[in-house]
């Protein structure tokens, strides 16, 4: 069961990945790279490396995601 999940969000990251490379708005990409990021982390967590799901978390997830939208807000958006 845990190497079909390994597969299944395997999948889901390259998705994620050709989405963030392809989308047009900035924000989305923003929360597709963030769902990345958290994916990123229960793999390496599934992989039994919780010190870099931990580092993945909070740097590719949380500080990250959180500065990119902050950048996002202080400019303006075209529509």
């Amino acid at each position: 069961m845990t190497e079909v999940l390994k597969y299944l969000l395997l999948v889901f990251l390259v998705v994620c990945a050709i989405f963030v490379a392809r989308t047009r708005d900035l924000l989305a990409a923003v929360i597709i790279f963030a769902a990345y990021s958290l994916t990123m982390a229960i793999l390496w967590l599934m992989l039994a490396a919780p010190d870099i799901a931990i580092t993945e978390a909070a740097m590719g997830a949380g500080v990250t995601t959180f500065l990119l939208v902050a950048t996002i807000s202080k400019t303006r958006r075209e529509e």
